[in-house]
């Protein structure tokens, strides 16, 4: 048994005061995956900062946008109105993240500060980590790597980001609210997570002591016509081997505009920009999806075990396109 410290905060002010030089502490919120890691002796926080009297509403903005408070727990989330209607695909990717008892524990800020699920970063007893223990080397290269990431992967880590959520709020264009010591401010969400580099150790772009306080999510309006598809081993409670968030705006048989992110394959939400740049202005044919899911994959890296995810994402990308075609005809 490891001591720990434990403090509420009432406010965001107040909860990012707890972090002090030289104290290792851990904002609570859900704490559906920060339990499990101290339970296998991963994080070791000093000090638990409970945050879950923090804002959970979700409002509309004046812009015809949407904020959803970090405190928002992921069922709330899923079954807005707001969001139902008019990002679909983020309610759906939620429903495809877990059970229904997590998703009523999970809040969305935990949601998006949530660790990998390697397998080598969770087997303390026998498996090098870079992510666990910086410099120890990583397992997953040379062992059993099925699940691991194809795009934006280094020599110090292969991992996957777990999140489904978070695949959906990159297609989105979604803004991060932060509050630290120095003040609030906000983020893109595409530059929130890291990808490994030489510091896998490192997740996000956060600062010490930083919290999400709210996502922002910009007005879009053809997210009405989103989806998210997930692909796993089985059909619940599986992480993703490959995953597609996506969105598409037609003018007649061409594309105006699309928003397309992958989960499954990167250290973080994989925003496809360069699937987005091939398809915009071209024609909606099942050509230019496989022309643009290549361009998208031409830097895969794929490792022993998982080159099939290659053609899983091609598949998958061009199969949510054409579904996409179809609800906007």
């Amino acid at each position: 048994m490891r001591p720990f410290r434990y403090e509420k905060a009432t406010d965001a002010a107040e909860a990012v005061q707890f972090f002090t030089q030289g104290v290792h502490a851990k904002y609570l919120g859900g704490g559906t995956n920060l339990v499990d890691l101290m339970r296998e002796n991963i994080e070791r926080p000093e000090v638990l900062v409970d945050i879950t009297d923090l804002p959970g509403e979700i409002r509309d903005t004046e812009d015809g946008g949407l904020i959803i408070g970090a405190g928002a727990k992921n069922t709330s989330v899923a079954s807005h109105r707001t969001v139902r209607e008019r990002y679909p695909m983020l309610a759906q990717a939620i429903l495809a993240g877990a059970s229904a008892q997590i998703r009523n524990m999970a809040t969305v800020g935990g949601n998006l500060m949530q660790r990998t699920r390697c397998t080598y970063f969770y087997d303390t007893d026998g498996s090098r980590c870079n992510k666990r223990a910086p410099g120890a080397g990583c397992d997953a290269m040379e062992g059993f790597n099925r699940n691991h990431a194809i795009l934006g992967a280094s020599g110090m880590c292969v991992a996957t980001h777990p999140s489904d959520m978070c695949v959906a709020l990159a297609a989105l264009d979604a803004i991060v609210h932060l509050q630290g010591r120095g003040g609030a401010r906000t983020l893109p969400f595409t530059e929130l997570h890291r990808l490994p580099a030489d510091h896998p150790e490192i997740d996000s772009a956060l600062e010490p002591g930083e919290l999400i306080t709210a996502i922002a999510l910009p007005p879009l309006p053809f997210a009405k016509t989103s989806t998210y598809r997930k692909v796993r081993d089985r059909a619940s409670y599986a992480f993703a081997l490959v995953s597609v968030a996506a969105a598409m705006q037609l003018d007649g048989d061409r594309i105006k505009d699309v928003r397309i992110a992958l989960g499954g394959v990167a250290h973080k939400p994989w925003r496809a920009f360069k699937a987005e740049a091939a398809l915009r202005n071209g024609p909606a044919t099942e050509q230019a999806f496989r022309a643009a899911a290549i361009a998208e994959l031409t830097d895969a890296r794929p490792l022993r075990d998982n080159g099939f995810k290659i053609e899983l994402a091609t598949r998958a990308l061009i199969a949510v396109l054409g579904d996409l075609v179809g609800a906007e005809k």
